[in-house]
């Protein structure tokens, strides 16, 4: 049981202290006190803190040492088998601001968004920061179930409406963005000859159009094997396909349009990977010759710039032009659902405008 103590402030106010302390083998192992104004307070917060500590587990927690979101984030990072470049990538980074070096029993809702507000306040867009705080309240979710480290899920739901509330986070929009056929004549010419420079770079060109015809994301593109090719069907199947509800083992045989079939077909047999490229060099060689192009600037807003899943929008929305129905286009695509598939009706001409395309003939020619 807790003591409260009166001492005499020296503006002649009454301050009560309440003390709480624990002891294991007769040694005092905790010990903790906090002044209140009015006998009553000291008693109200001295009977909520000793039922805090009664609970099992709660003390060992206390004297345990002192755990920092940071060191959560580390763990959580350790033992989740399959988490995504970009989550990794944004939760390594919340390491470097002011609420990752707090306790983790003392954070609360004003802290999560005060670093919201820190990422706003920092140029990110509201989508963005929205990003940050959706990676980081996965940690909360897991870290006392799993670990039994303080973290409070409640405290970042809250914090999470009130945020939206302000307006602070908002979900991502969505993309519209396609490339136009002069944008990819840029593209398809500056890899041409980079091919003709350096036979041994990843050829670029192949994987765009690739990438276009299949709608093939970039990380399904560097997995797909020649093993899991069906040519005869003019199938193949996509391992670990993305899917919210689903991270591992969603394994989807998707139909291959001609001209993906044949950009595979003059791809070299030497490795098990049809793309034998990392994702890493794929995605900086997109990004530096957007760039160089002029296609992307520095000061261009970022729905207005060339990204390379933007290949797939195009890619879907070309087998709607050409009047695919929503299961035949699902069946190039793997999408399961309308819902899914809605974003990707944005039919600008009816017709492929890739028929005839000028490219078609040096993509599927032999490496």
């Amino acid at each position: 049981m807790g003591t409260i103590t009166a001492r005499k402030r020296k503006d002649g106010s009454t301050g009560f202290t309440a003390q709480i302390v624990r002891k294991k083998g007769g040694a005092i192992v905790w010990r903790e006190a906090k002044t209140f104004d009015t006998k009553r307070e000291a008693n109200s917060w001295m009977v909520f803190r000793e039922d805090e500590l009664d609970k099992p587990g709660a003390l060992d927690r206390v004297t345990a040492g002192r755990t920092t979101l940071a060191d959560a984030i580390d763990l959580y990072v350790k033992e989740r088998k399959e988490i995504g470049r970009t989550k990794a990538q944004c939760l390594r980074s919340i390491k470097k601001y002011k609420i990752a070096s707090m306790d983790c029993s003392a954070i609360k809702s004003s802290d999560i968004a005060a670093f919201a507000r820190e990422l706003l306040a920092g140029g990110r867009k509201p989508q963005t920061v929205g990003n940050y705080v959706s990676h980081l309240s996965a940690v909360f979710k897991d870290a006392r179930v799993l670990w039994d480290i303080p973290l409070d899920y409640q405290a970042m739901r809250d914090a999470q409406a009130a945020l939206t509330r302000q307006e602070t986070i908002s979900k991502s929009a969505k993309r519209d963005r396609r490339p136009s056929l002069s944008e990819l004549d840029l593209l398809m010419q500056y890899f041409v000859e980079r091919q003709a420079r350096a036979p041994q770079s990843a050829p670029m060109h192949k994987i765009i159009a690739f990438a276009l015809f299949s709608t093939r994301r970039q990380e399904e593109v560097t997995t797909l094997k020649w093993a899991d090719l069906d040519e005869q069907h003019s199938r193949i199947l996509v391992r670990d396909m993305k899917h919210p509800g689903q991270k591992k083992g969603n394994d989807v045989w998707v139909e291959l349009p001609p001209e993906a079939l044949a950009i595979i077909k003059s791809m070299p047999r030497k490795n098990p990977e049809i793309f034998p490229y990392t994702t890493d060099a794929i995605g900086a060689a997109f990004t530096r010759a957007c760039q160089f192009l002029g296609i992307n600037t520095e000061q261009m807003p970022d729905e207005d710039r060339l990204h390379f899943h933007d290949l797939r929008h195009e890619g879907v929305s070309r087998l709607f032009e050409m009047g695919r129905t929503i299961p035949l286009a699902a069946s190039v695509s793997g999408h399961r659902s309308w819902a899914s598939l809605k974003r990707y009706t944005d039919i600008r001409q009816t017709g492929d405008k890739y028929e005839n395309w000028k490219w078609l003939p040096v993509v599927t020619d032999t490496v």
